[in-house]
């Protein structure tokens, strides 16, 4: 009978088997099983403060704005005397009303940055969509729609009781309220992104100058249409059907968007 141990004892495995990646490290082991060391820590969260493209936007915004008040000075007093006192016989001039409709371009993105904030901050949900400046742009798109058939909707309604003059001096003072709404809230978006301004801050902040928009809105109406008539009812009427319905919609708009675009689990 053969001798098995002895033929036991021979056997050896191959070169490839007992190779590994650390040969001759006799700290190596790879008989023992492996754990990992430490703990597991959190991601760090997104901000608009390291995206290079948002960062882009808001230096875009910030310098638009600085060179719009700089170079149209003159243009943007006489605005705001011709919005703030009755003219007899206004002077429809074109210079300033591009500047106008780019800081009203401007209005529109720096709403979708700080609806985008708000929603982060409140709801903290995962949307379908990785790239955050493609929601904000989404959200942007909304707010110049909006933006758009607001203009659209006051100009078939006031040519409809009004003259032409009277809506034209209506669609100017409106631009002009977008526009300078737009750079009032650009430094609370500013200071909230890059300095940490508590976002409740912000909130009572844009709610101060939405208000006090609509006031301004609420005067322009009564200056061009409403004050040789004097009826607040009618005013009421007019500023509800064209003011605070779109706004409430648009609110509800932004919300359906939201919620179709984030993760349910």
């Amino acid at each position: 009978m053969p001798d098995t141990t002895q033929h036991q004892q021979d056997v050896h495995l191959p070169l490839y088997y007992r190779e590994n990646s650390f040969p001759g490290d006799s700290l190596f082991h790879t008989e023992l099983p492996g754990k990992q060391s430490g703990m597991v820590g959190d991601d760090v969260p997104y901000s608009f403060r390291g995206d290079d493209v948002m960062t882009a936007l808001l230096l875009l915004n910030l310098v638009l704005a600085v060179v719009a008040t700089s170079f149209s000075r003159d243009s943007i007093v006489k605005q705001v005397r011709s919005f703030l006192y009755t003219i007899r016989s206004e002077n429809q001039e074109t210079h300033g009303s591009l500047l106008l409709q780019l800081l009203s371009m401007q209005t529109c993105l720096l709403l979708a940055v700080a609806y985008h904030i708000y929603v982060v901050h409140f709801q903290q949900p995962t949307f379908t969509i990785d790239a955050p400046y493609l929601l904000v742009l989404i959200y942007f798109a909304v707010f110049t729609a909006f933006f758009l058939l607001r203009i659209t909707a006051y100009s078939i309604v006031n040519n409809v009781f009004f003259d032409s003059k009277k809506n034209q001096q209506w669609i100017k003072g409106l631009i002009f309220i977008t526009a300078m709404e737009g750079v009032a809230i650009l430094p609370a978006v500013i200071l909230q992104v890059y300095s940490g301004l508590s976002i409740q801050t912000v909130v009572y902040y844009f709610v101060f100058i939405l208000v006090l928009a609509k006031i301004l809105t609420f005067y322009k109406a009564w200056l061009i249409f409403f004050r040789q008539i004097s009826i607040f009812l009618q005013i009421i009427l007019y500023l509800c059907a064209l003011e605070l319905i779109p706004l409430l919609s648009l609110w509800g708009i932004l919300a359906s968007i939201t919620n179709v675009l984030k993760v349910t689990f």
